[in-house]
């Protein structure tokens, strides 16, 4: 206003807009903030973005109302001032007290007085010129960009005008009609929750990197040689597959003193593939099989094709059988292994109790070993020490401290007969053979013992040919088929335990979501009805979000849940504009259905033109250009489809619902969402 003073100004703009900024920054909080409490791998990829983003919109806030008015009011101090003197002594003073003073030591910096002016000169010449070619171009620019976009314009503005002139025949149709337009909602949003079980679930989108991983795991005791001779092989085979183009191998893992006993031996081979340029993810698949149709001919091996990991997961499938003995569980999952292995859907099945590691059991006979005087302990270490050898002394070799092992000859330990041969009572009058007073045989142990939560478990791993919800769902009807032995249980794991958690915390932090936007916008209207309706948005967005997927065959992931999130915040944008209006048309004393019609007109063009951005915007990411756009593309997809059908339906839907639910005939618009120039000037703004 004219003569109010700045801090005056600027502490009453502040109160006028600060609710809006107000409720604008805790609806964008309220879709991002339910993200940190979101547990699994969903949780650490977007948790500190989540943060990031929450933070960031309260400060902005705090600076918003407190910063930006304060250094608007700098100013107040020295206008007060003037102002005073003014009006006591008048101008003439003012102009008199602050002329500038002239020092007449000054006249000595004359000449650099002058350079400085030559230069300044220079400078504002070629500044000039500067000036007048960038504005001659900037005029052509325009020129040329007013004679490419005009046509563009006139379509588009057509193209508005034509939507108008349609919106304004459809709505009055459908506030009179509303059962038709509720009822095909309802439809729409039952045939895509209908759709849901078809999209498949996965816990993220694989990303295509280019490279692939192959283990090979040949029968125990392989030799190196024969090792080395399949995998020369299986890159011969992968050089003739399209899209392959160079290979590396490995024969042999596990020479250190820390390699896992299971995983290392001659008898273990690595396969790495580099694919060529530009390979796409769907390619992948194609290479594999090619791959895979040499190592199934592979007798006795286990193969297992993998991506290098950029996340730490689990197996994609997992089925752990708990148990106390290990022949049961030997017997549960081979019968498990086996069921799996005729199924299509699971590839590279892998059963720990499978291939066991070969050994030779003594079983002493304590009555034979008594009669000779000896004792159990003592024929054993006389078995160890012979074959395995004992500490004698210790060779010292610079600063190495090397055992030296006294044991039997080569000749007498390389084989069961020679090891039968032992003598058990070394110096006795009669020497006793070892397989005199024990039994000896030649058999195969677990190669590994797993344990968990103290349970001795067997554990099958397969990949997948499908999504991991549908193999999660076959697994578990293989489960329930009473194959087990009595005394053991099987439960489906691997990545689908996190999938779960993820989900669970994802479903949470939705509802939080609408919950806290809810609160939100009850506060600022108001009111408990009319956020209750702009909320209808969501299931609309939702129905969008499902067909886009559908189309794009595109499965449900964490990444998608996210884009939903994000939908919750975005749509509702769209029905607050248009219900905003509508309250301020009422609360002037219009009709109700008039003010919805004219509401929905004035309010089309901006509801059209956010939701086209937001859709140019997120187009980039849909189309998937890019490394890692395996990662960003569902969300996209999500949110484009989402928005473009809540978009169309809440132009008749969310009138015709306000129509139906507030039967009020008379309204009252609240004080912080009043806006009369909106009504006299009849802008579209939202």
């Amino acid at each position: 206003d004219l003569g109010m003073g700045v801090i005056e100004a600027a502490v009453k703009g502040t109160s006028e807009v600060g609710m809006a900024i107000t409720a604008s920054t805790f609806t964008h909080i309220a879709v991002f903030l339910p993200l940190v409490f979101v547990e699994g791998i969903a949780g650490q990829l977007f948790g500190d973005q989540a943060l990031t983003v929450t933070f960031a919109m309260l400060i902005s806030l705090f600076v918003a109302v407190t910063l930006i008015p304060m250094l608007a009011s700098l100013g107040e101090k020295r206008e007060r001032m003037v102002a005073t003197v003014v009006q006591e002594r008048g101008p003439a003073h003012w102009l008199m007290t602050n002329r500038p003073r002239v020092d007449r030591g000054r006249f000595l910096l004359l000449p650099l007085w002058a350079l400085l002016a030559i230069f300044r000169l220079m400078v504002w010449v070629l500044g000039f010129g500067l000036f007048v070619v960038l504005r001659r171009v900037a005029r052509w620019l325009g020129l040329l960009a007013g004679w490419v976009l005009r046509p563009l314009a006139r379509i588009t503005m057509g193209t508005f005008d034509y939507l108008l002139t349609v919106y304004d025949r459809v709505l009055p149709w459908s506030l009179r009609n509303p059962i038709v337009i509720l009822g095909t909602a309802a439809l729409s949003l039952a045939a895509a929750l209908m759709m849901v079980p078809r999209l498949g679930i996965e816990l993220i989108p694989e990303f295509a990197q280019g490279r692939l991983q192959v283990d090979v795991k040949l029968p125990v005791g392989t030799p190196l040689a024969r090792t080395d001779e399949v995998m020369t092989g299986l890159q011969a085979r992968g050089m003739t597959v399209e899209g392959v183009q160079q290979m590396f191998a490995t024969s042999g893992t596990g020479a250190r003193l820390d390699a896992n006993p299971t995983e290392s031996g001659e008898n273990i081979g690595k396969l790495l593939v580099s694919l060529a340029p530009h390979t796409p993810r769907s390619a992948e698949p194609t290479i594999i099989e090619g791959l895979r149709a040499y190592t199934d001919n592979l007798p006795g091996a286990e193969t297992k094709f993998s991506r290098p990991q950029l996340f730490s997961f689990d197996t994609p499938l997992e089925v752990e059988i708990s148990g106390y003995d290990l022949d049961l569980l030997k017997q549960g999952s081979e019968r498990i292994a086996a069921r799996m292995r005729d199924n299509p859907m699971f590839a590279d099945v892998k059963n720990s109790q499978e291939q066991g590691a070969p050994e030779v059991r003594i079983y002493f006979d304590q009555e034979k070993i008594s009669s000779l005087g000896l004792t159990t302990r003592q024929v054993a270490d006389q078995v160890v020490q012979k074959v395995r050898g004992e500490v004698a002394t210790r060779y010292s070799f610079r600063d190495r401290k090397i055992d030296v092992l006294v044991r039997a000859t080569e000749a007498d330990r390389d084989s069961v007969d020679a090891v039968r041969r032992l003598i058990v009572n070394p110096g006795s009058e009669r020497p006793v053979p070892l397989d005199a007073v024990a039994r000896i045989e030649v058999t195969e142990g677990p190669a590994e013992i797993r344990r968990i939560d103290q349970e001795r478990v067997a554990v099958i791993s397969a990949s997948l040919r499908g999504d991991l919800g549908s193999a999660v769902k076959v697994a578990q009807q293989i489960v329930d088929e009473n194959l087990l032995p009595p005394g053991t249980v099987a439960k489906v794991a691997g990545q689908s335990e996190d999938l779960d958690a993820s989900f669970r915390s994802l479903v949470m932090a939705l509802g939080l979501a609408v919950f806290m936007v809810y609160l939100v916008m009850a506060s600022q209207f108001e009111s408990l009805l009319h956020p209750f309706l702009i909320l209808f948005t969501i299931p609309l967005a939702l129905v969008g979000a499902i067909f886009s997927l559908w189309i794009t065959d595109t499965s449900l992931s964490i990444i998608v849940f996210i884009g939903l999130i994000m939908l919750v915040g975005i749509v509702v944008s769209n029905a607050i504009v248009l219900i905003d209006r509508v309250n301020q048309l009422r609360a002037h004393g219009m009709e109700k259905r008039r003010a919805l019609a004219e509401g929905g007109r004035t309010r089309l063009r901006p509801i059209v033109m956010t939701t086209i951005t937001t859709l140019f915007g997120f187009l980039p990411m849909a189309l998937g250009i890019g490394d890692g756009a395996e990662l960003r593309q569902p969300l996209a997809i999500t949110v484009i489809g989402g928005l473009t059908f809540s978009t169309l339906l809440t132009l008749l839907v969310i009138p015709v619902l306000y129509d139906v639910v507030d039967r009020r005939s008379s309204f009252r618009q609240p004080a912080a969402l009043a806006d009369d120039s909106l009504l006299e000037s009849g802008s579209s703004t939202p």
